[in-house]
């Protein structure tokens, strides 16, 4: 049994990762701002055989961040999975988009991950354990017109999850980047697009599921994952 926090665990890939691992009979901690949403997965979660906890968190506040992180140690000790998995979509190309909106993709898509790894990093080192998983995307790995910002923010949160498994390698933790392509999510809601031409969430929570069922021997460094007819 781990003990499983997950950001953005309201709905889209957050929640179908937490509804996958529920039968396994792990201890989920979901996260995410809207409350009620999450009570709705957490029933989901404990019908499947999981205890979950819920913990409403505005994940690019400082201090709330802190606050949560000290909440999931009080009631279920340092997790042993970390899924950084809160994230948003603003289209616009590099002219239409405004500053507020390049700030805001940055700080959910990547200052977030920032501050959740160094909540619970320190306990995770402490206890030489953890997997952390990072939810990039394609637009990790390349760019694209008309998604400026959250080809930046995705970019970025590569870095990021590299730089720390090249310093977490020798404390027993281990760093997991998702990069997955176009998904069916409610970012999609409103795209006039078939649904057979997304992935399911389901799919990517299963990759999730897999890096938890290895042993502390292995890690997947990065995983990149696509539709089969490609990215749209």
């Amino acid at each position: 049994m781990a003990v499983i926090a997950i950001t953005g665990a309201s709905q889209g890939i957050g929640e179908a990762i937490a509804r996958a691992v529920a039968p396994d009979g792990h201890v989920v901690c979901l996260v995410a701002r809207n409350a009620e949403k999450l009570e709705a997965v957490a029933d989901g979660c404990r019908a499947l055989g999981a205890e979950a906890s819920v913990f409403p968190c505005d994940v690019t506040d400082e201090d709330a961040v802190r606050r949560m992180a000290a909440q999931v140690a009080d009631a279920h000790g340092v997790p042993d999975v970390v899924v950084n998995n809160a994230g948003s979509f603003i289209p616009g190309s590099l002219v239409d988009t405004t500053l507020d909106d390049f700030r805001a993709q940055l700080s959910v898509n990547m200052t977030s991950a920032f501050l959740v790894t160094r909540a619970f990093l320190p306990g995770m080192t402490l206890r030489g354990s953890g997997l952390l998983v990072y939810m990039g995307s394609v637009a990790s790995v390349r760019g694209y017109p008309g998604g400026v910002a959250y080809c930046a923010s995705k970019h970025g949160l590569l870095g990021l999850a590299r730089a720390v498994r090249e310093e977490t390698r020798e404390a027993g933790v281990r760093v997991t980047t998702l990069l997955p392509g176009a998904t069916l999510t409610p970012s999609w809601d409103g795209a006039d697009i078939p649904a057979d031409r997304f992935m399911p969430p389901e799919d990517i929570a299963e990759a999730v599921r897999t890096l938890i069922a290895l042993s502390p021997r292995t890690v997947v460094e990065e995983m990149l994952l696509r539709p089969q007819l490609g990215d749209l």
